[in-house]
């Protein structure tokens, strides 16, 4: 299964929920040092999150992208507001009591990531259809970050023939919070992070119990996993990015953009997830989260890279 290049609504994907800062920790090793205090170098925020790093990637990708959630009324948000207005993102928003989302991530020497998120909005906060259905009306597809306040959306998107994805990230295969996205999207990302060694049990579920056509599981240096209805399992390996890997922050969220680009294209599900795997490996060669993008030009080029080697 897969989405046509034909003309239809004005966007290609709406992405609905993970916008955020990320406040950036650069330390030599994850683990806490002896003592109370340590000099680090200096500690910047980004604008990050799971749907930031999706909605940005895929508009730098060509994809017709908006993207919508919600937002405090705070610094925060300013500063996310003045980014997409320089990226030129179509981006809405409802203000929240509760602030805008934010995290704390430890990066080591090696590149590696230790992620504290801030979950501030509470578990009943919803998008009202009032807000969302004239976006979801005019896209083709949508991404839904697993923010919780979007999981009533999947009514809608289903009931207007519209295809889904979800990043579960480190889903242990168990937690209920990240089960109705698992179910419900027609594509599903994961980590195997959370269901090491069990991530193939969790994959097969996921296409047994829900409406999935494809599962995909990145595991870092260990490159990923496609489970599809039609195939076995298929381990592809990481892709050389051709430069130093400095920070993994976003790697996960630019493969689901490699992904969804090569897909809604009509490319064969392998192609999909090994441009995935191009957008992936690209940004782990930038500092911060979200701070560099993977241009069309740049996927085709590393897809033919990835080829050769």
């Amino acid at each position: 299964m897969s989405q046509s290049a034909a003309a239809g609504p004005g966007f290609d994907l709406l992405v609905v929920g993970g916008a955020g800062v990320d406040t950036i920790v650069r330390v030599d090793r994850l683990e806490v040092p002896d003592g109370d205090s340590q000099q680090v170098g200096p500690v910047l925020d980004y604008v990050a999150h799971t749907g930031n790093g999706v909605a940005l990637g895929a508009h730098h990708l060509g994809l017709r992208t908006a993207f919508i959630d919600y937002l405090g009324e705070d610094p925060q948000a300013e500063l996310i507001l003045a980014e997409y207005a320089r990226q030129r993102l179509p981006f809405a928003h409802l203000v929240s009591p509760h602030g805008t989302a934010r995290s704390v991530n430890l990066v080591d020497a090696a590149g590696r990531r230790f992620s504290f998120h801030d979950s501030r909005h509470p578990a009943d906060l919803r998008l009202p259809p009032a807000f969302y259905l004239p976006y979801l009306e005019n896209s083709r597809h949508v991404h839904l970050s697993i923010t919780g306040h979007n999981r009533d959306m999947y009514a809608d998107v289903h009931r207007l023939g519209r295809t889904s994805s979800t990043d579960l990230h480190d889903w242990d295969g168990v937690n209920p919070h990240h089960r109705d996205y698992a179910l419900n999207s027609d594509l599903v990302f994961l980590s195997v992070a959370g269901c090491r060694g069990r991530h193939a049990e969790v994959m097969r579920a996921v296409l047994a119990e829900g409406r999935a056509v494809a599962v995909a599981a990145t595991a870092g240096a260990e490159g990923c996993y496609l489970l599809t209805r039609d195939e076995p399992l298929l381990h592809l390996p990481a892709v050389d990015p051709g430069r130093p890997v400095v920070d993994t922050n976003g790697a996960g969220d630019a493969f689901v953009t490699g992904f969804l680009h090569a897909w809604l294209r009509g490319r064969p599900l392998p192609e999909c997830a090994r441009a995935g795997s191009v957008a992936g490996a690209f940004a782990c060669t930038t500092v911060g989260t979200h701070t560099a993008f993977i241009t069309e030009d740049g996927l085709a080029e590393g897809l033919v890279r990835a080829l050769a080697g």
